[in-house]
């Protein structure tokens, strides 16, 4: 087998205005390294535990919201070094979470449906043409990987880098070849520890796993303070038990924030 190589730029951790511009650019970021072997390893056992509720689904993709209310883990991943200063940085010191999700995607099971998470704002392209526009970043989600992607078959995510500017959005496998630019959808191959972090307006689809194993994810979704928290299942009530051993920025993060204008 070829040595393997990140097809993407990839960026140390603690180089968050490095990121933060990449955030920018080309939507994303590709952070190699972030958690230790172990750290994967205990992550998986973790979504191994997990039992559907609320909303949550089993299958040949299994798929648990909220994580972090489960298990403090899980928890203990909202607010990683590195890439909680790069969420801070991109949509503000009182930035929190609007979801963490864990994925077992089965071997067979095809997520390929391309997409823009949320569009916010609708403009035109030939805004970006103004050196001096910048498109706010309204919610970016981190993709923790769990497991191994190091060749197609194994279910990597695609984008199409700077699709972003194309100032509109995708529908959910609307188009099944998006093209922006000349530039179609190509694969993150990454090694399990490393994060990608983009933005909700970035062009991107999930795809088939057809290898012979089981794919994990986890998925810790950041937005400005304004943005509401939309925890499920409803009505919502925080795990006592986490609430007592998060820590100050955890709390924040899960929408603990000073007083402000509406609440």
């Amino acid at each position: 087998m070829a040595e393997f190589a990140y097809r993407q730029p990839t960026f140390a951790l603690d180089d968050t205005e490095g990121m933060t511009r990449a955030l920018h650019e080309d939507g994303f970021a590709l952070i190699p390294g972030v958690l230790s072997a172990e750290e994967v390893a205990d992550l998986r056992a973790a979504i191994d535990r997990l039992r559907p509720f609320g909303l949550d689904h089993a299958g040949l993709d299994d798929h648990y919201k909220c994580v972090f209310n489960r298990e403090r883990v899980f928890l203990d991943v909202i607010d990683r070094p590195g890439v909680v200063e790069l969420a801070e940085a991109a949509m503000g010191e009182q930035c929190h979470i609007i979801g963490e999700t864990a994925w077992r995607s089965h071997p067979g099971h095809d997520g390929w449906a391309p997409h823009a998470d949320q569009i916010w704002i609708t403009v035109p392209e030939s805004n970006f043409d103004d050196p001096k526009f910048q498109l706010p970043i309204y919610v970016c989600t981190a993709h923790y990987y769990l497991t191994d992607i190091l060749t197609e078959e194994y279910s990597p995510t695609y984008v199409i880098p700077g699709s972003h500017k194309s100032g509109r959005g995708i529908g959910w496998g609307a188009d099944p070849n998006p093209n922006w630019h000349g530039r179609t959808l190509e694969p993150v191959l990454v090694r399990a520890g490393d994060v990608l972090f983009f933005r909700s307006e970035i062009w991107h689809s999930g795809s088939k796993n057809a290898s012979d194993r089981t794919r994990y994810l986890l998925q810790v979704h950041y937005s400005h303070r304004f943005i509401a928290q939309k925890f499920s299942p409803w009505p919502w009530q925080f795990n006592p038990e986490i609430l007592a051993v998060a820590t100050p920025r955890q709390l924040r993060l899960l929408g603990k924030h000073p007083e402000s204008n509406y609440g």
